[in-house]
């Protein structure tokens, strides 16, 4: 029963992807989505951590430090749940993909999504307007099955784990920034 529900929802899975990875192709978003893509890069978000450090003021800093643990701990759990469950990406078992860049490691779940929707909604929910910063997100994620290297649901399992990672961190905020504290007196002080 379990293994013919499994086979049910990777048809599904199939199904939507080849649904927006062909269905939805042109030559708009052929340019668009492999730009947009790179904004859901670990270092593109550490980069925006540093901008926010050190711009920000005393509020940025301490955004940049929850942001910094949020997206390491978002690293670290996706990189152990790629390893244990080695999902191969859809382009290498596939037929027709309609690929715009390629990947080396597993698919399951989009280190992207992940990235994208900590930084985002940690910034959403520390600075305001985290819809729009969770629509940013979702694009960011979609762009990941438009160009062929996710399927839909990794995706959105990644996109689960971005806003877990970073509302557990806001969780912890105050002993977060309370050890930040401390360290930061003992440097300038």
């Amino acid at each position: 029963m379990l293994e013919s529900f499994i086979v049910s929802i990777n048809h599904v899975d199939v199904a939507l992807f080849y649904m927006i990875n062909h269905g939805l192709q042109n030559a708009v978003f052929n340019v668009t989505m492999p730009i947009l893509t790179n904004a859901g890069t670990d270092a593109f978000w550490l980069l925006v951590c540093v901008g926010i450090f050190i711009f920000g003021g005393e509020k940025g800093r301490d955004v940049a430090i929850l942001g910094i643990i949020a997206l390491l701990f978002g690293y670290v759990l996706t990189e152990f749940i790629k390893y244990e469950v080695a999902r191969p990406r859809p382009f290498t078992v596939l037929n027709n993909v309609h690929l715009l860049t390629t990947m080396t490691d597993h698919s399951f779940p989009s280190g992207h999504s992940v990235a994208a929707f900590t930084g985002c909604t940690l910034l959403g929910v520390k600075y305001g307007h985290l819809y729009l910063f969770l629509i940013l997100a979702g694009v960011i994620a979609f762009s990941r099955v438009y160009i062929g290297v996710h399927y839909p649901l990794d995706v959105m399992f990644g996109s689960l784990v971005g806003v877990l990672c970073a509302l557990i961190v806001l969780h912890f905020e105050e002993n977060i920034l309370k050890v930040k504290n401390k360290i930061f007196h003992k440097w300038v002080v």
